[in-house]
């Protein structure tokens, strides 16, 4: 009699010592990195909860300052430790830089870079999402800086970390391209610092159902502190900083130093051509009192201190003393001009009053401008990023916007 097959299922139900019932083992033992990472986050949650760095005021944030203390000292740690530091507690890390030759001789467990390997990743699948190609856009070309041309990226990377240390900049969201993506500005994307130095951009139009919308468009070049640089698309950039990022905010040092002309560093031959101010007034008539958003936008070739002294004789400060809102050292160019672009761009919001001195001369004052301060710093940036031609001021909204 022939003798029976047995089958694969014959085999498996034939297993009399249980030699086949095994389960996949996972380890719960974490490495030194994983341990070291956990106790980084628990300065993070700290700070996420409290909105400060610990202190010596309690015995568990002692531990916690202890901890951070030592961290900043270990160089290897901080490397370990910097994607994680969204609260930019390391300071600067030195990163390695590699190679292209480098990153293609590492471990490729995958074989991904096989050549014999299926090649139906040339094949045509589907079309991309637009995020998905901006980040493509954002990976693929990123290259290696020579590290003696890295070396004067290095100390601006070294400075805005200590600027964020000591509370000269702040890390914010980052909300709106057009609006927050400026070149001279740094940002953070995942955990590190990228600074975008310059930009060729332009504007292009649509034709839609609802009308005509215009967008900036442009090649960038964007510096990395870990020693890389990319050309990617204006707004590919814009929106891994959207996904992944913050904006970083200019300190008043930083706006008077993008004043100057070149590097903004003053040397001996550059001479300083004035100041740009803006003032608030002190006055206790009530048709300027109860105007909010009420400022002065003006220029001094002498000390603002010295120019204002007299303000409460003197028609153009509306006879009244003022308080120093801001100003701005200008060097090597013609702060004269740039006050009068200023005028210009926020002409439609210019203060509309008739005022009487005491011999009742009508004066109409035309510096003092209703604009909140904060959207005076904006196009003041947007001035030395050269790209106020694209942008305009709302006065319903209160705004500046891109032109129509």
């Amino acid at each position: 009699m022939a003798k029976k097959k047995l089958t694969i299922d014959d085999i498996f139900n034939d297993d009399e010592f249980g030699l086949l019932e095994s389960k996949v083992k996972t380890s719960t033992v974490k490495t030194d990195e994983d341990r070291l990472i956990d106790s980084f986050e628990e300065i993070n949650a700290f700070i996420d909860k409290n909105g400060r760095e610990p202190n010596k005021s309690s015995m568990s944030e002692y531990g916690l300052l202890a901890k951070l203390k030592n961290f900043k000292e270990n160089e290897e740690q901080k490397k370990v430790l910097k994607p994680y530091d969204r609260h930019s507690l390391l300071g600067h890390v030195e990163t390695e830089k590699k190679s292209i030759d480098d990153i293609l001789s590492e471990d490729d467990e995958l074989g991904l870079l096989d050549a014999d390997n299926d090649l139906d990743i040339f094949k045509f699948k589907h079309t991309p999402k637009p995020e998905d190609r901006a980040e493509s856009d954002f990976v693929a070309q990123r290259k290696p800086i020579k590290e003696k041309d890295f070396e004067k990226y290095e100390q601006l990377f070294y400075q805005v970390h200590k600027e964020i240390k000591e509370g000269k900049r702040t890390i914010k969201p980052f909300t709106n391209i057009e609006k927050n993506l400026h070149v001279g500005n740094f940002y953070l994307m995942n955990g590190i610092l990228l600074y975008l130095e310059s930009a060729n951009l332009k504007k292009d139009e649509f034709d839609l159902d609802s009308g005509n919308r215009v967008r900036i468009e442009g090649r960038t070049r964007t510096v990395f502190e870990n020693g890389t640089y990319s050309n990617m698309l204006f707004r590919s950039l814009g929106k891994q900083i959207q996904k992944d990022g913050k904006l970083i905010t200019n300190t008043y040092d930083s706006i008077e130093q993008d004043l100057f002309v070149n590097s903004g560093l003053v040397k001996e031959e550059d001479v300083q051509s004035g100041w740009i101010y803006v003032l608030k007034t002190k006055s206790t008539k009530k048709e300027l009192a109860d105007i909010k958003d009420l400022y002065k936008i003006g220029f001094s070739s002498i000390s603002v201190d010295d120019r204002i002294k007299n303000a409460k004789n003197e028609a153009t400060y509306l006879f009244a003393d003022v308080k120093k809102i801001a100003t701005y050292k200008v060097y090597n160019r013609n702060a004269d001009k740039l006050e009068h672009l200023l005028h210009r761009f926020f002409a439609n919001a210019c203060l509309n009053i008739d005022l009487f001195n005491e011999k009742g001369q009508r004066l109409n004052p035309r510096e003092w401008f209703v604009v909140p301060f904060e959207v005076i710093e904006e196009t003041i940036q947007l001035i030395l990023n050269e790209n106020i031609v694209h942008y305009e001021y709302d006065i319903e909204a209160k705004r500046i916007k891109l032109k129509e």
